[in-house]
């Protein structure tokens, strides 16, 4: 078994501290929060269980070389450090994603560009051949970080982005990202112990992910590859061992998971990706408005959505904050609901006080996840009168 070696989770802002929580509860050793990423140690079977497993994780990274450089003589020297032969052969395909943060250089494919001219002339030099470029399926996708002057070069164990889960092949307008909607319902504390519903589930990927987390389901179980399977030293039967052990893990759930949406596309869109995800047994859609539902679960009831925020829809954005909240506290009593919004004006007519609210990015635009605790009958009743049974919460 190989020894243990350093390896970076990247992750969305706000999500580090459950990125680190999963990857301690997977076993992970000197897990170190930063941002928007932590790092930790384990062995090769590890690196494949944090690819297979991680609900939170953008991309897992190891970490291979650092130096310092503020010139592009610099950089071309520290790449050129790196035996390469270790990693790709001539006859081998790779590309280079690069990240810059520094007064020293201003443009990542100026910066790519000079470190695959690093390594090519190493592999000409020694062996008359070189590797090619390969953009979409290399055979070793390299990661270059550069803060201020110093450089760090990683590989990268995942290839495309750890969010495309393998299951989403058809989505909506502006369809929530997988690891993002993971990372929402592990903070808002769904852990499969009660009924879930979305009342605007769109293409399905809150509840996907909301089966595969109350199921034990490793996240990334319907992923089609990854990118050390493509590496020197893949080891299938290693591979085999530890899906094999994360399917041993997967648990019954005695609840119901429900979807509901009001357009009859999106509603056949999230069929076909919940049967994609081979998650039917567990989750059901039906084609209703949220605002002319009720609660049908006697019990706790755990609402998670993603209500449309976008100004350029043909909604009146305040109207429809209005609507959810009079649907949530007159419909809806024994809940706890969550959402996320980007549009944080119009979030002030919900009408309601939220008990939480949390900041988050939904790509480039700043959001804010909310938390609504409907209670049965009134949060002053519940806290004030001790001859009142406690509500559904």
């Amino acid at each position: 078994m190989e020894n243990n070696f350093r390896m970076i989770a990247k992750t969305f802002f706000g999500f580090e501290e459950i990125l680190a929580n999963e990857l301690k509860m997977l076993g992970a050793q000197e897990v170190e929060q930063g941002v928007r990423m932590v790092s930790f140690k384990g062995d090769k079977g590890f690196m494949y269980k944090a690819n297979l497993s991680l609900r939170t994780a953008l991309k897992i990274l190891k970490p291979i070389y650092s130096f310092k450089a503020t010139n592009e003589q610099a950089l071309y020297k520290g790449i050129s450090g790196v035996n390469w032969s270790k990693y790709l052969s001539a006859n081998q395909t790779f590309v280079i994603d690069a990240t810059v943060h520094s007064t020293y250089f201003n443009h990542s494919e100026f910066i790519s560009q000079k470190c695959k001219d690093a390594i090519v002339d190493q592999f000409r030099e020694r062996t008359g051949q070189r590797p090619s470029i390969e953009k979409i399926h290399p055979d070793l996708r390299i990661n270059i970080h550069i803060d201020k002057d110093q450089v760090s070069v990683a590989l990268d164990t995942s290839g495309n982005s750890l969010h495309q889960r393998g299951y989403r092949l058809a989505t909506n307008i502006a369809p929530i990202n997988e690891v993002l909607a993971a990372g929402i319902l592990l903070l808002s504390g769904w852990e499969g112990q009660s009924d879930f519903l979305d009342p605007m589930c769109g293409s399905g990927t809150f509840l996907a992910e909301a089966a595969m987390i109350a199921c034990n389901i490793p996240a990334n179980i319907n992923r089609k590859e990854f990118a050390f399977e493509k590496w020197n030293d893949w080891d299938n039967d290693l591979f085999d061992q530890i899906m094999d052990s994360l399917l041993k893990k997967v648990r019954e759930f005695h609840y119901t998971i429900k979807g509901y949406d009001k357009a009859p596309s999106a509603v056949a869109k999230a069929k076909d990706n919940i049967r994609n995800a081979n998650l039917e047994e567990y989750i059901s859609i039906e084609e209703r408005n949220f605002f002319d539902t009720e609660k049908t679960s006697q019990g706790k009831l755990h609402i998670v959505f993603n209500p449309p925020y976008d100004e350029r829809l043909d909604i009146h954005m305040e109207q429809f904050y209005k609507n959810i909240g009079d649907t949530l506290k007159k419909n809806y009593p024994g809940t706890n609901a969550w959402f996320i919004t980007g549009n944080l004006e119009a979030l002030k007519f919900v009408g309601l006080k939220p008990s939480r609210k949390i900041k988050l990015f939904n790509a480039s635009i700043e959001a804010r996840l909310v938390k609504y605790e409907m209670y049965e009958g009134s949060k002053r009743t519940k806290f004030q009168s001790p001859l009142t049974p406690e509500g559904g919460m």
